[in-house]
């Protein structure tokens, strides 16, 4: 009897001991860290696809201690990797926070700009260029941002990806850090944007080589070729293999790769694992989470976009890349406990968008599905325009599924702009692949039907987007006919996992329709701080313990 009080006393004084460690000046309650967690790529139904795969502490545990918002959308189009991150961080869409795509055709200097490219920045960390990056793009704050701008800048805030996007955009505009790996060297690189040298301790993390021991070991899969009924067969003439590979299929002999050996290491799930191994050692030597305010580490794994586009989401190889992610998030929901202690970290779990199914896939199995080509699509229209209205060159761009025409060029030249506009609208309803077609800056007056209107309004950014919008069959993508990718309104591409974990979240789901704008503000309500500066999301109130 006495010592069932004892330990009930001992359980109260540390729920006493742990709350108090998660108050900060004021009286305010608060984490002692946050981490974003995006999965690049991550179609929602992956979390219960391989469910019953997957281990109890990984993916099961987020599930079933954590908040599952079980219909949360992408309220904008394109769905791509940057706007997605973007819009993740700053509660907005890309009408208003201006990343409309990974690259954009930018009229001001006539030329295709990718999305965090700086020339005023350089390379901290390698010889190459691949640093020349930062978020001077981005035109609102960030929930990063205003973390930061709540407590006078002691927060740490650091962002970590494969990818330089997806570590650039989330860190927002004053982090602390923002890391990302050099395919040239095999490293962690950042921006003179954010450092004038790296860490030390960034500097010995590289010195481990990481990358090369991870390449020196081969692919196979976790369990025995046979277990993985959930995917179509190996061997498949509509996957891609991995660079310096010509088969896609178990075993992946990564050891035999040397030319362009990083580069195919970020199409390996041992880049995720990678991302983890930074994201560790950046909470020890940065000292996350012990601050006397809450830090901020945004994680982005990559790895899982990269495999995604070359095997798609019905392979042998996804299948086993979620199932060692789900052992990583297990490892690293363990680091977190015996850094940080169960209770004082708030984790959210989420994706930046999902992916269509290869073509050739769905063909085999009868379900409507087909390619078309950008670039051929672009040298029909401008034949149309020479046939008819003797201009050459009328279309600059075909980018985000929408068409940039040469307007400062047709109006100087006294062309009717109207009436070309018409022509290329005329022309795009007419191919098969192609469901509608209309000027971008009315498309609020455009016979589309909800919710597609809506995002189309939320993606378009008069500075930045084309002329004339097009909308696909589902199913339906410019690409080869190896392979996938993602950019549409479809579920597929626009319904994603989100998942609160930790901190002050109540155990539960909700399949009441959220948004992936949601995000940054519920994060704001919960730290008792400002909303980023555009955002236009909503509060998901169900998710937290208060």
């Amino acid at each position: 009897m006495l010592k069932n009080i004892f330990l009930a006393l001992c359980s109260l004084w540390l729920t006493i001991f742990s709350f108090s460690q998660s108050q900060h000046k004021g009286g305010i309650a608060r984490p002692k860290l946050v981490i974003g967690l995006v999965v690049d790529q991550m179609r929602w139904d992956y979390l219960y696809r391989y469910y019953d795969l997957y281990s109890a502490n990984g993916f099961k545990r987020l599930l079933n201690e954590g908040f599952s918002c079980e219909n949360t959308l992408i309220p904008y189009l394109p769905t791509y990797t940057a706007p997605g991150h973007a819009c993740i961080y700053t509660g907005s869409v890309p009408a208003i926070h201006g990343i409309v795509g990974n690259n954009w055709f930018e009229r001001s200097i006539n030329k295709t700009i990718y999305c965090t490219d700086d020339s005023a920045a350089s390379t901290i960390g390698s010889n190459s260029t691949a640093g020349k990056m930062s978020p001077a793009n981005l035109w609102t704050t960030t929930i990063t941002d205003e973390l930061r701008l709540s407590n006078n800048f002691k927060s740490k805030v650091i962002g970590i990806a494969l990818k330089d996007r997806a570590a650039i955009l989330p860190a927002g505009h004053n982090a602390n850090a923002a890391y990302w790996f050099d395919i040239k060297e095999g490293k962690w690189i950042s921006s003179s944007y954010y450092m004038a040298q790296l860490p030390d301790w960034l500097n010995k993390f590289n010195e481990k080589h990481l990358p090369d021991i991870y390449m020196s070991k081969d692919w196979n899969t976790l369990l025995p070729l046979s277990k993985y009924d959930l995917s179509t067969a190996d061997n498949k003439e509509y996957e891609h293999s991995i660079t310096g590979e010509t088969s896609v299929t178990f075993p992946h002999k990564l050891s035999q790769i040397s030319k362009q050996k990083y580069l195919a290491f970020e199409y390996t799930p041992f880049g995720n694992t990678y991302t983890f191994d930074l994201a560790k050692s950046a909470i020890e030597n940065e000292k996350l989470g012990n601050n006397t305010v809450t830090d901020f580490l945004t994680i982005s794994l990559s790895s899982t976009d990269y495999i995604g586009h070359s095997f798609g989401p019905n392979s042998i190889e996804v299948e086993d890349t979620y199932l060692r992610l789900d052992n990583d998030i297990t490892e690293f929901l363990q680091f977190l406990d015996a850094k940080l202690g169960k209770g004082n970290y708030l984790l959210f779990l989420s994706a930046d968008h999902g992916v269509a199914h290869i073509p050739g896939f769905l063909q085999e199995h009868n379900i409507p599905a087909g390619l078309f080509n950008q670039s051929t699509l672009t040298k029909e229209i401008n034949q149309l325009l020479e046939k008819k209205f003797s201009f050459k060159n009328g279309v600059l761009n075909i980018q985000n599924y929408q068409v940039y025409l040469n307007t400062d060029e047709i109006e100087k030249r006294g062309k009717i702009l109207p009436e070309i506009k018409q022509a290329v609208i005329d022309y795009l309803q007419q191919q098969s692949f192609i469901i509608n077609a209309f000027e971008t800056e009315k498309i609020s007056v455009a016979s589309i039907p909800e919710p597609i209107k809506k995002m189309l309004i939320n993606g378009y950014n008069p500075k930045r987007s084309g002329d004339i919008h097009f909308i696909l069959k589902a199913g339906y993508f410019d690409g080869t006919i190896t392979g996938t990718t993602h950019g549409s309104w479809n579920p597929y591409d626009a319904h994603i996992p989100l998942v609160w974990f930790g901190w002050n979240i109540k155990h539960g789901t909700t399949n009441r329709e959220t948004y992936m704008t949601d995000i940054a503000p519920t994060i704001a309500a919960m730290l008792k701080i400002q909303m980023p500066s555009g955002s236009v999301g909503k509060v998901i109130e169900e998710v937290t313990g208060f």
